[in-house]
């Protein structure tokens, strides 16, 4: 309750721009195009995760045919909630994304709620800990004590803010850069690890398990979560609609797009760890992505993992922080949020004080070091919004079917079903195996309680 309070003192401060630098009748412009919008997903899901979740899927697999087919049902689940919010981002491009959606279907205490633990826990919590990882991993180069961490962290997410501030093609810009790098760095590494010694086609033993259909079920739901992760961000787009040129047609097929790269990226990678470690090695390894590099590259190999690692961790942290802060900018323009927050920078057309009051929390809970605590808690509740906004798709085609819908679902409702069926099996999972951390996620949702009376009541 401590760190909302700060929250709360941050975001009360009086920013100093006047109304010469800041207007709140001006709009955000639609300067996004459709590789800028298919970037900032890319960029935003390809982050640290694929670097080590193959590792833990390998131990709850331990079989080629199941290490496989997790990560494929992966990509088509993301693909099925991907598909279902691309018809809700196209027919409503407006910034905010599932605070926007959640709003309209189910009204705006649900979408508040979305927005609250958003902006207070996942996505702000998000960016310290990917800020933290970049900062951590610098480490291998040079020796960084923890105070020293914590503020290259933090300066990195002032620097972040400050790009996607001054100028938003010049933040979509960085992103494509980063994202551009961070593939091209993957898919060579994917070429030399097929091409040059070390790898066995019999690192693929064994290709099928010999354990019991119900055995599986527990293992195979933990790696299935943890592969998730990794395939989590092809929403971020959403975040950004109201500055896509052409959204009706441009994010959906961004969304599309991303999660095909990602789809071949992810198998392709996890191929060649497969092929270059097996499974043996896969499972008592904490560095997978270095440790494999090093028997095709040699000394060198976890030295240029790790700079993989780092273009991909602040290309991330670039996604995180562009799109995230039009979710508190959307909520203030409802007049539930700080009203600072949905100014436009009369000179730079960004939500300056939406990065701002998003970069000065971020900072709190890098210093403070209580971020991946509130992610263990929170990271249930995505779920539970995705799927929200999944079943948004079908009470608005019954709600609004007069909405302009230029793009629709495939193979409407089960896609969107099927979609949600899963969320609510995953969330109940983790109800029932972390009941502590669902306990203390679900309060920190309803700590938004209070804060959207308040707000309510002063419209």
């Amino acid at each position: 309750m401590v760190h909302y309070l700060i929250l709360l003192f941050l975001v009360d401060i009086k920013f100093v721009y006047t109304d010469a630098y800041m207007t709140k009748q001006s709009k955000l412009k639609r300067v996004l195009s459709l590789t800028d919008a298919t970037m900032i997903n890319v960029g935003g899901i390809l982050g640290s995760g694929i670097f080590m979740v193959p590792a833990t899927v390998a131990l709850y697999t331990l079989s080629s045919s199941l290490f496989f087919l997790v990560w494929i049902l992966g990509g088509i689940v993301s693909l099925f909630g991907a598909l279902s919010v691309a018809e809700l981002g196209s027919a409503m491009p407006k910034a905010g994304g599932q605070y926007v959606f959640l709003n309209k279907a189910y009204g705006p205490l649900w979408g508040f709620l979305y927005g609250w633990t958003a902006v207070a826990v996942i996505n702000t919590a998000s960016i310290a800990a990917v800020a933290m990882a970049f900062s951590e991993y610098l480490g291998f180069f040079f020796t960084i004590n923890s105070f020293g961490v914590k503020s290259i962290a933090i300066i990195s997410i002032f620097i972040l803010t400050i790009i996607n501030i001054v100028d938003v093609r010049f933040g979509a810009k960085f992103q494509n850069l980063f994202t551009y790098t961070k593939i091209a760095a993957i898919v060579i590494i994917i070429f030399l690890g097929l091409f040059l010694d070390g790898g066995s086609s019999e690192n693929f033993f064994p290709i099928l398990t010999d354990k019991s259909f119900s055995s599986l079920l527990g293992p195979l739901g933990l790696a299935m979560v943890a592969v998730l992760w990794t395939f989590d961000g092809w929403i971020f787009v959403t975040y950004v609609a109201g500055e896509v040129k052409d959204p009706g047609k441009n994010i959906p097929l961004s969304i599309i797009l991303c999660m095909a790269i990602i789809l071949f990226v992810y198998l392709a990678l996890n191929f060649v760890l497969v092929f270059i470690l097996g499974f043996d090695k896969m499972i008592g390894s904490d560095l997978v992505m270095s440790d494999a590099a090093s028997i095709f590259l040699g000394n060198k190999g976890a030295a240029i993992i790790t700079i993989t690692i780092l273009i991909s961790l602040i290309g991330a942290n670039n996604g995180f922080v562009l799109t995230s802060a039009r979710i508190n900018y959307a909520m203030a323009k409802d007049g539930l949020f700080f009203k600072q927050a949905a100014k436009i920078h009369k000179k730079f057309k960004s939500p300056t004080n939406a990065l701002m009051m998003q970069c000065l929390w971020s900072s709190v809970l890098t210093l403070t070091g209580t971020f991946n605590q509130l992610i263990t808690y929170i990271i249930f509740a995505s779920w539970i919004f995705y799927a929200m906004s999944a079943g948004a798709v079908i009470i608005l085609r019954k709600k609004l079917p007069d909405l302009k819908r230029p793009y629709r679902t495939p193979l409407y409702p089960w896609i969107p079903i099927i979609f949600i069926l899963f969320a609510i099996f995953l969330t109940i999972n983790t109800i029932l195996e972390a009941p502590r951390d669902a306990a203390i996620g679900i309060v920190l949702i309803l700590i938004g309680l209070p804060f959207y009376r308040h707000w309510k009541n002063n419209e």
